[in-house]
C-alpha cells in the first residue's frame, strides 16, 4: 500500500476516543512514530488549526485541517505534528 487510506473497512465499530488534544496538550508518544494494536483502526479528527499527519512508511504526509478526519492503518507506524494551534482527537475502532 502505497496510499493513505479514506475509509473504515466494513463492520468495524467504535469502541474509544481520546479526550480533546490541543498543541499544548498532545501527549508526547503521539509526537513520534507509533502504532496501533492488531486489529485497530484509528479515526484522527481536527476540530479547529491544521495538524499534520505522517506516515514514514509511505514517505508521505497530510496537513489537515478543521474538519478534516484520516484513518490510522492497524500497526502502521506514524505520528503527528501540530501546526500552530490545534484541537484534535483520535477515535479507536475495531
Amino acid at each position: 500500500m502505497n496510499t493513505f487510506v479514506k475509509t473504515l473497512p466494513e463492520g468495524v465499530q467504535p469502541y474509544n476516543k481520546t479526550p480533546l488534544f490541543s498543541e499544548l496538550t498532545v501527549p508526547k508518544g503521539l509526537l513520534k512514530d507509533h502504532n496501533t494494536k492488531s486489529g485497530v483502526w484509528g479515526v484522527i479528527n481536527v476540530v479547529s488549526g491544521n495538524l499534520r499527519y505522517t506516515v514514514p512508511s509511505l514517505e508521505k504526509h497530510i496537513d489537515l485541517s478543521a474538519g478534516d478526519t484520516a484513518i490510522v492503518v492497524p500497526e502502521q507506524l506514524h505520528h503527528v505534528t501540530p501546526l500552530g494551534a490545534v484541537s484534535f482527537y483520535v477515535e479507536f475502532w475495531r
